[in-house]
């Protein structure tokens, strides 16, 4: 059962690429969800755009098989799927040329927010930005998504940043990174924020370091052309996980407001140390189980773009100054999971006469697959024998703690989409954080370039190249292990 919500107001959303991977994949099943749950009102409409020959009847069929592969039956049926594909509406449209343009201006309706999701290679965003306005389809009041990659290095990212701001505000735009969508990383900030629990704890005096995993099982799968000129860093670490950084480490905001809340992450991407060679660890995963390496899936034999990274990183500031923020992402490594742990320091003194068997408190932020928190805490093992301590959580699975309602946790395209309807920025990156993030990453990527830095190789199904380990062991710390 997906719980039920006040519906958005009437709306049109276009989806250029609406015949492509992702809008199959998250966009139209979400869409769907939010229908079941009530939020999308009656007057709602989703047009699809892309270049292929489609009638209206075709692009239902096609969004039909969409829901069918990516949701299971417990979550669809065919009254809502029927009323879902009704509000359905398909344009062909050439996204460089001027064919189809009048025909989607003659489609959107007056009188209702207009947004327009950027399914496309970022390459496409200038001329769909200036085709909009050219064809008086959007107006000042109209929303724009745009997908990942924002850019490849500064340069580029500035570059596409002008190329919006030609036509539209930065109010208008909506950078979208799924990971800040996900229910986990906004509970972060009400865990922080709405509590006196951590708050008086979140700093350097009380916290020994944070580890930020995201861990895949799967290696490039078909991207590796596209993958083999972004890697890791391009990838994750500038984008998703530095958004994970920045509500761990941001201060508090004013007031839950979009600016308020993005303007404090980017007081941290700007108070970022850069990052020393030796505190950079890149790996390819090589061949194994009876599957390729690396090299083989881009196919690329010379290749040294890592499909692992490992960084320490640290952040110059009163908070945070001598508490390191440990980075790691990779494919095809031994588990799934995304997790942020946040270690706090040992008590000052022990007064127990056999401290070896203690352990750090550990505060666990699961991202996937299941999502949730728990802390670690030491109590006494149970029975005679005296004091035997031992490390137990106090765990908290949203689906579980939250009874039927929080065992369908919505998909995070599910909340950011409908935030775009809503006018709400505060889950999406601004231009000017983006642009920081890349003035960060920027000399950490041409560093190793210019070192001719090779990735180590290493084993699929592992927790990556065994330098890594070296990256905490020689800090007296280690690896949480990788596990779903």
């Amino acid at each position: 059962m997906v719980s039920r919500t006040i519906p958005v107001d009437p709306f049109d959303l276009v989806i250029f690429g609406g015949t492509g991977d992702l809008a199959r994949r998250k966009i139209l099943p979400s869409l769907y969800r939010r229908h079941v749950g009530g939020q999308m009102p009656a007057e709602a409409r989703i047009i699809g755009a892309a270049r292929g020959e489609m009638t209206d009847e075709d692009f239902r069929a096609f969004t039909r098989e969409a829901i069918e592969e990516f949701l299971p039956e417990t979550k669809r049926d065919t009254v809502t799927l029927d009323e879902f594909l009704a509000k359905l509406r398909y344009v062909r449209v050439d996204a460089v040329g001027q064919d189809g343009w009048s025909d989607l201006r003659d489609l959107v309706r007056p009188g209702v927010i207009r947004a327009f999701y950027f399914s496309v290679a970022p390459s496409l965003f200038g001329a769909l930005a200036e085709r909009l306005h050219e064809h008086g389809i959007a107006d000042a009041e109209s929303r724009i998504v745009v997908e990942k990659p924002f850019g490849k290095n500064l340069k580029t990212a500035r570059d596409l940043n002008a190329v919006l701001a030609e036509h539209f505000s930065e109010q208008q735009i909506y950078r979208i990174d799924h990971y800040l969508g996900k229910e986990t990383v906004q509970n972060l900030m009400a865990v922080r924020f709405a509590n006196i629990l951590f708050e008086p704890l979140w700093k350097t005096e009380y916290i020994d370091h944070v580890q930020i995993t995201v861990a895949e099982t799967v290696g490039v799968n078909g991207r590796g052309a596209y993958y083999d000129k972004s890697g890791a860093m391009r990838d994750m670490v500038q984008n998703h996980m530095m958004q994970l950084l920045c509500l761990i480490a941001m201060e508090p905001p004013y007031h839950f407001d979009p600016d308020a809340v993005r303007d404090e992450k980017l007081k941290v991407i700007r108070a970022l140390e850069p990052v020393a060679p030796e505190d950079i660890v890149r790996g390819q995963y090589r061949a194994g189980g009876g599957r390729p390496g690396y090299l083989e899936d881009a196919e690329n034999p010379e290749s040294r773009t890592e499909s692992y990274i490992a960084l320490k990183v640290g952040i110059a500031n009163w908070r945070w100054k001598g508490t390191p923020f440990y980075l790691r992402t990779g494919k095809r490594l031994k588990a799934r999971t995304s997790e942020i742990a946040i270690t706090f320091r040992q008590p000052p003194h022990s007064i127990f006469d056999h401290p070896e068997g203690w352990r750090e408190n550990v505060l666990v932020i699961r991202l996937q697959p299941n999502e949730g928190m728990n802390m670690m805490v030491m109590i006494k093992e149970p029975g005679p024998g005296g004091m035997r301590l031992a490390q137990v959580p106090l765990d908290m699975s949203f689906a579980e703690a939250l009874g039927e309602e929080g065992a369908d946790i919505p998909d995070a395209y599910e909340r950011l989409i409908m935030d775009v309807i809503r006018g709400n920025q505060t889950l999406f990156m601004r231009g000017d954080e983006v642009e920081a993030a890349w003035a960060w990453a920027d000399p950490i990527i041409e560093g190793w370039e210019a070192r001719g830095d090779r990735p180590h190789s290493y084993e699929p199904g592992t927790s990556g190249p065994e330098d890594a380990l070296m990256l905490l062991h020689r800090d007296g710390r280690r690896w949480r292990e990788i596990r779903e």
